[in-house]
């Protein structure tokens, strides 16, 4: 009989994050969905262009600018473990406005079976799977969007399958005269329909809101995220900062109340925002804190990219770490179906 348990911590592994990771199932539904996302810190909800990706994060962000964009993109977690999406928008007409689909997968590669005397069985594999459908709607005479997104979840570890669904609510304020965007969702509400086994766990539920303003007479737009705002307390103490008292006792790192305050922070900057080429900056806050080693320069928590459009073509690029043990490099392609 293969170790239920042993299979169970190297899937949670790969996605704990802190306190908020470990304990739910579905985690690579917070997986940045595209290099954009990626290179502006993992997580922006306000952005409202032609990026057909930005749907995944924020469904009140979908518009008629997205119609038959088709987007999809790849990247390697670390080692065999690689993850994409795709997605798609149509705009039915200017009454029903426009419908988005789009897909997400993680595939985690090949491990070696063992029972439970550590004699080798047979390999085994795990995949994960979302499916969504997207809908976006302006409220009359106003520049408030309200949004949905419906998933279907399908995940396989090992011999062990779950199906889930879940909903993401989005809400979005366009101040036109500023050029300032305000944005907030609640993702990942939902549900196991079919547990691994007999008990029901639960999704990785996440609150997050957001600004971004692109600034006057400078090609810039930047934006500020709070992120997981269904948690207060998201910091952890790193044992690898214990110190060592008179007594020979080992003392617990005390994270302070701004520095858990600031790792629900988000920081993220686009160059050229409206051109052919653009260059991103992010920096993520908590991210960059659970990175970090002692004595030691990791540049944890930034992250970069850049977009390149050829005629109806767009070419996305990003740079990051969720991991010491490798980067992430995540490519995409956008392609103008109109």
């Amino acid at each position: 009989m293969k170790l239920r348990l042993q299979l169970l911590f190297i899937f949670s592994v790969a996605f704990c994050q802190a306190q908020i990771g470990g304990k739910y199932v579905y985690q690579f539904l917070n997986l940045a969905q595209s290099p954009r996302q990626a290179a502006l810190g993992g997580k922006t909800v306000t952005v409202v262009d032609h990026d057909v990706n930005q749907a995944f994060y924020n469904p009140a962000t979908i518009n008629s600018k997205m119609h038959k964009r088709l987007s999809a993109n790849y990247g390697n977690y670390y080692g065999e473990v690689s993850y994409g999406t795709a997605a798609y928008a149509y705009t039915w007409d200017r009454h029903v406005q426009t419908f988005h689909a789009g897909i997400n997968y993680i595939n985690y590669g090949t491990f070696e079976g063992r029972d439970e005397l550590g004699n080798l069985t047979s390999d085994f594999t795990g995949s994960e799977a979302a499916l969504s459908f997207g809908y976006a709607y302006n409220v009359p005479w106003t520049n408030m969007y309200v949004g949905a997104n419906v998933k279907l979840i399908s995940s396989t570890l090992e011999s062990y399958n779950s199906w889930g669904t879940a909903v993401d609510l989005g809400f979005l304020y366009v101040d036109e005269k500023n050029d300032i965007n305000y944005g907030f969702t609640v993702r990942n509400l939902g549900f196991q329909i079919t547990p691994y086994q007999d008990v029901r766990e639960k999704l990785p539920l996440s609150i997050d809101a957001g600004i971004s303003q692109l600034v006057e007479n400078v090609p810039v737009r930047w934006h500020l995220t709070l992120e997981n705002l269904q948690q207060w307390n998201i910091a952890f103490s790193n044992p690898n900062r214990t110190e060592n008292t008179l007594d020979g006792e080992s003392k617990e790192e005390k994270v302070s109340f701004f520095n858990n305050a600031l790792r629900h922070v988000i920081l993220g900057a686009e160059l050229f925002p409206e051109k052919g080429f653009n260059i991103r900056l992010g920096y993520n806050f908590r991210r960059g804190q659970e990175l970090s080693i002692v004595d030691q320069r990791t540049f944890a928590g930034i992250s970069a990219g850049f977009g390149l459009r050829f005629g109806k073509i767009k070419f996305d690029y990003s740079y990051s770490r969720y991991t010491l043990a490798a980067s992430t490099n995540l490519f995409g392609l956008t392609i103008d179906l109109e």
